[in-house]
């Protein structure tokens, strides 16, 4: 039937209109930017940088290994790897990135980068609300505006945040056990050494007591 398709759209917009008067879930329209639609676990805006403790740039995860910068489509990142390293989230010495930057006027939201981000450094944010009347200076993001904290991570993707923290416990309880079992060994080869060592001196010490005389004078 010609025409169908707009009676039908004509439809679900009345629906719309007069259901407004009686549910929420048939307003779809809000006051912005008063009101804002709260955003779903899988929304996804721009990349930003995950860090862990307090300090957002010694807390960085990323270690500059640059490979979100070779495999972003519109090529909106850009990387330098640092001189020195610091240790990473399981305590592991590693680079860090001395300039990491964003170009979200080229960024596509495509998640590339997230997606083969070997240290869960890189993840999507929620936030939308980025607009900005300088072209270039305005939206080049630099690092410290674009590294946000673990805590915020948990609040945008709680679900994929909690496993990222289970996989980063699991591997720090590791390289603990592994440097324990390490400082264990080390401590009994200096024990076994140091027993050796007074066994070897008593050994020695013993013909030399045995050699002096006893009691009276000889003769």
């Amino acid at each position: 039937m010609v025409g169908e398709g707009i009676v039908k759209g004509l439809a679900e917009t009345a629906r719309n209109f007069f259901g407004s008067y009686v549910g929420k879930d048939r307003l779809t329209t809000i006051q912005y930017p008063e009101e804002r639609l709260p955003q779903i676990e899988a929304t996804r805006s721009f990349p930003f940088l995950v860090f862990d403790g307090r300090d957002s740039q010694q807390g960085l995860r990323c270690v500059a290994c640059q490979i979100c910068e070779k495999e972003c489509p519109p090529k909106c990142i850009l990387i330098k790897k640092s001189a020195d390293k610091k240790p990473d989230a399981v305590g592991k010495p590693q680079f860090y990135p001395a300039v990491f930057d964003i170009d979200i006027s080229v960024c596509m939201s495509c998640q590339i980068c997230v997606e083969v981000c070997p240290f869960e450094a890189i993840k999507m944010d929620v936030d939308y609300n980025l607009s900005s009347d300088d072209r270039f200076g305005g939206l080049l993001l630099h690092k410290e505006q674009l590294a946000k904290s673990n805590e915020y991570y948990n609040k945008i993707h709680p679900t994929e945040a909690t496993a990222v923290d289970a996989h980063f416990a699991e591997e720090r309880a590791k390289t603990e056990a592994k440097a324990k079992a390490a400082a264990d060994a080390k401590a009994a080869v200096e024990a076994k050494a140091a027993a050796d060592a007074k066994a070897a001196a008593e050994a020695k010490a013993a013909p030399a007591a045995q050699e002096q005389p006893v009691g009276g004078e000889t003769k």
